[in-house]
């Protein structure tokens, strides 16, 4: 029996998976099991409305995938624990839920990926670095992050830093898009949840449809992506959320969502 190194809590309306395997959240095959059972409870609870994804340690988000198993692991091994961690991660796009990952300290290789795979990311000022140096190892970013890079900060720049393993610190990081927003290390986690909260307060029926129409709306032509969209907006004009939306706009209210 593993270990327990990735955990879900909630208070309120805001869950928490915290990554836990020091000394550097390496994962294996059993740390994205849990992390694929912490997704499902998240989602699995009504309450919780918008998610964040943090690390226990003070000195990595995760440095990625545990190498010394890699080399211990015949490769149908090592692609079982891809296909984990490909089903775990994809989980977090399809959720109405918001994801947002609070990056502290290093994020690579799959550590990144994990970061990728989230809706936001929030990172911390200080001296560590981000970046997919897979190709070091005569590898690829194979945890999404050949087709999650590209989508936020463009084809050639994700090239440039993957053909090289190039990484980059979080100011470079946020003015690449590759990171929202930058906040001080000791505030890093305040502001994640305040802005988690904010979102947890408004209309998750329409916030779980935004998350669609632009995650599959993405791989379609503009024609059928704006159909899509229409498709996806006519039911909420019928929610109990749109008709006190509208109804606390013209009354220059604050509107009270309830999800109905």
């Amino acid at each position: 029996m593993s270990e327990t190194v990735v955990t879900f809590t909630k208070s309120e309306s805001i869950g928490t998976i915290t990554l836990n395997r020091p000394p550097a959240n390496s994962y294996d095959i059993y740390f994205m099991q849990q992390l694929d059972a912490a997704i499902d409870a998240a989602d699995n609870d009504s309450q919780v409305k918008a998610v964040i994804l943090k690390s226990a340690s003070e000195k990595f988000f995760s440095a990625g995938a545990d190498i010394k198993t890699f080399q211990a692991s015949s490769a149908e091994e090592n692609m079982e624990m891809i296909r984990t961690a490909h089903r775990a991660l994809e989980k977090m796009a399809r959720s109405p839920k918001v994801y947002v990952a609070a990056i502290n300290a290093h994020a690579l290789g799959g550590g990144l990926e994990m970061a990728l795979a989230c809706d936001l990311r929030f990172a911390a000022q200080g001296n560590y670095r981000l970046g997919l140096p897979e190709v070091t190892l005569g590898l690829l970013p194979g945890n999404g992050g050949t087709q999650r890079l590209p989508r936020l900060v463009g084809v050639s720049k994700a090239l440039e830093l993957m053909l090289t393993g190039e990484t980059v610190g979080p100011e470079e990081a946020q003015r690449l898009g590759l990171v929202n927003k930058l906040f001080p290390a000791e505030k890093l986690y305040a502001e994640t949840e305040a802005y988690a909260r904010k979102v947890a307060a408004g209309a998750s029926l329409a916030i779980g449809e935004i998350k669609k129409a632009v995650y599959e709306g993405i791989a379609l032509s503009l024609h059928d992506a704006l159909a899509f969209e229409r498709k996806l907006v006519e039911p909420l004009f019928y929610t109990a959320d749109a008709q006190e939306g509208i109804a606390a706009f013209v009354e220059k209210r604050q509107a009270s969502f309830k999800g109905k």
